[in-house]
């Protein structure tokens, strides 16, 4: 009987210490409340398909981003000639994994990722636009669809444009978002959202 209740007890234990449960999003039925509501959100991850082009380099690849208390990490999965590229960051520091797994703090990430790869991605801001909202960070030009999302916007030099919005935690989130600068298109398309309690 005290094997059967230890195994028990110890099922419930690493139970208790799984990944943190999927969440609903509380509802979000304005502007003012998307953005309380997402400035709010601590852990969330999405992946989807990349493609980015800059003059004559680019890519098509996989995308997963998470978030949580402790910063971001961003994997970008492409073709042979970069592998797998892990960004990981907080408030202090950003480094880059390259798939070689050689690790390298970045202080500037769009322009030492253009440096290494040829072509960069606006990864300060591209946390806040996936989300549908801009960065805080900088004054943004917005422009709302017929439901009251963010539809285009000019921000840091960057043309966002979402065009498609799917449920994400039981709201509407991007599904289909392109940002562009005077020498860079990145397009992003969201295949799942998850958010945690």
């Amino acid at each position: 009987m005290r094997l059967i209740f230890g195994a028990a007890s110890f099922v419930l234990l690493v139970a208790g210490c799984a990944a943190p449960r999927s969440a609903l999003l509380p509802e979000i039925d304005s502007w003012d409340t998307r953005l309380v509501v997402l400035a709010g959100v601590d852990e969330w991850e999405f992946s989807g398909r990349i493609a980015v082009k800059t003059g004559s380099d680019g890519f098509n690849g996989h995308l997963r981003w998470m978030r949580n208390d402790a910063g971001f990490s961003a994997t970008v999965s492409g073709p042979l000639s970069i592998g797998k590229v892990r960004i990981a960051g907080d408030d202090r520091s950003v480094v880059l994994t390259d798939k070689d797994g050689i690790q390298t703090e970045l202080e500037d990430v769009e322009l030492e990722l253009r440096y290494r790869y040829g072509w960069t991605l606006p990864i300060e801001s591209l946390r806040y636009w996936a989300l549908g909202i801009p960065d805080p960070s900088a004054p943004a030009e917005m422009k709302f669809n017929d439901q009251g999302q963010l539809q285009s916007m000019t921000q840091r030099n960057w043309s966002v444009t979402i065009s498609r919005y799917t449920d994400g935690g039981g709201q509407l989130m991007p599904k289909l978002l392109t940002a562009e600068n005077s020498d860079t298109r990145v397009r992003l398309v969201i295949d799942h959202w998850i958010f945690f309690d």
